[in-house]
């Protein structure tokens, strides 16, 4: 190879071009052993000659390898890195040869699934060089975020996710935009913003393009992200919207899915089947934060039967006590910091914390009596206009006697409607003649 090297030196300039690139072919094709050395002596040789004879014969260089000249995936690796190495000292030269040989490394990495080296190496490409539009530059930030989010690493893959973010509106491509929304949805998953990330993935497991199998995954991750988010009335929307997709009633999370619309209390089995299907960052351990920590250890020690736990270990231990918590204001009217503390398995002043930040937050209605360690909880007719509104009703005003107590409210309320099914049923019963006038007047 020297030698063939030292008969090109002599050549004119215009002649060292094609020659240095015949003899890559040449190496190419002879499939020696020796593939890698010949082409670091080549590459050597042609960074010392002139800068136009170098670009000219490493963006030849680029073109074989990325046409698939070497089929072996870590020789193809090892020439690039040496390549790359080489041309480091020179690299404001041949800003654009470099680049097209780290695309290259970038998809031999991904295809043996180094995902964050694969990622680094497009980190070190010059998105300015060559002129590049903002839907290439678009390309390769969704593409670094997707592998950073391969590695779990969504601190970093958030930073790239903002630059794709500047960018989206610039492109057209239905492909490329499905791929910067399934990067959202995942870094709003990694992030713990489920709710958002629950939004994200229904999205799109609507859309047509994408095939069937990874519209169902996204499905499934929709139901996990909605199941781990914050209790209260945004995520109620986000169950009803699931409960009401009839493609949830065939995936394995749909009983705990409907448990939660339902507001019903999660049992601990429910729980623990559902903790196999997560996913290592959706399990991360949360810590209680200094106040918390005190308000729980005010509590009375001596009581033997009371939970020693001070709160949530985990995502998911929050998201089921919050859950809990919000369905046990369906079934009681108040209760005791202990009777819920023994509920959600923590200590009483666990309890009354996370009862007082959801009230402060609004994903909680009620009060708080410290004096008398009750949790009221606010009972006042929702359902009831709700239910008023849903017969396309609208707003109908129902004048009650003021008694001063919400249970006397309550229970006048339930009267009031038992009364009237009553006096439908025997209206209906009379017109179809199954009731008699004597029945009807209260005789034998």
């Amino acid at each position: 190879m020297e030698n063939t090297l030292g008969q090109i030196a002599p050549l004119a300039q215009k002649d060292k071009g094609p020659a240095y690139v015949s003899v890559v072919h040449e190496v190419f094709r002879s499939d020696q052993p020796t593939v890698a050395a010949d082409i670091r002596l080549i590459v050597e040789t042609v960074l010392q000659d002139n800068v136009v004879v170098g670009r000219q014969v490493l963006s030849e260089l680029a073109k074989c390898l990325g046409e698939g000249a070497i089929k072996n995936a870590e020789l193809r690796k090892e020439i690039v890195q040496d390549t790359l190495t080489a041309v480091q000292p020179r690299l404001v030269s041949y800003e654009e040869q470099v680049n097209a040989l780290r695309f290259i490394l970038a998809d031999t990495l991904e295809s043996g699934e180094e995902w964050s080296e694969a990622a680094r190496v497009l980190m070190g490409i010059s998105l300015d060089a060559g002129q590049r539009s903002d839907e290439e530059k678009l390309r390769v930030y969704v593409r670094i975020v997707r592998l950073l989010l391969e590695e779990e690493d969504s601190v970093q893959a958030e930073t790239y996710y903002n630059r794709a973010a500047s960018l989206a509106h610039t492109t057209n491509d239905k492909e490329l935009l499905l791929g910067f929304k399934l990067s959202q949805a995942r870094i709003h998953d990694y992030s713990r913003r489920f709710l958002e990330a629950a939004m994200k993935y229904h999205e799109l497991s609507w859309v047509a393009e994408i095939d069937e199998e990874e519209r169902k995954q996204m499905l499934s991750a929709a139901v996990t992200c909605a199941v781990l988010a914050p209790a209260g009335p945004n995520r109620s929307r986000v169950l009803a919207a699931l409960c009401r997709d009839e493609r949830t009633s065939e995936l394995p999370t749909f009983n705990i899915l409907t448990k939660m619309f339902l507001d019903r209390i999660l049992r601990s089995a429910e729980v623990h089947e559902f903790e196999g299907t997560l996913k290592p960052h959706q399990l991360a351990k949360i810590a209680l934060s200094s106040s918390d920590q005190l308000a729980s250890a005010d509590d009375d020690v001596n009581d033997p039967s009371a939970s020693k736990r001070t709160g949530p270990s985990t995502v998911l231990d929050r998201a089921v006590m919050e859950h809990n918590l919000l369905a046990s204001s369906k079934i009681y009217n108040n209760i005791t910091f202990r009777g819920l503390g023994a509920l959600l398995d923590v200590t009483p002043g666990a309890a009354e914390t996370m009862a007082r930040r959801m009230i402060e937050q609004g994903r909680l209605k009620g009060t708080i009596d410290q004096v008398e360690k009750l949790i009221w909880f606010d009972v006042s007719g929702e359902e009831d206009d709700a239910q008023g509104k849903a017969g396309g009703l609208g707003d109908v005003e129902q004048v009650t006697e003021d008694t001063g107590a919400p249970f006397t409210k309550r229970w006048d309320m339930q009267i009031r409607k038992t009364a009237a099914n009553v006096e439908s049923i025997v209206q209906h019963l009379t017109e179809k003649g199954l009731v008699n006038e004597n029945m009807e007047n209260g005789s034998e």
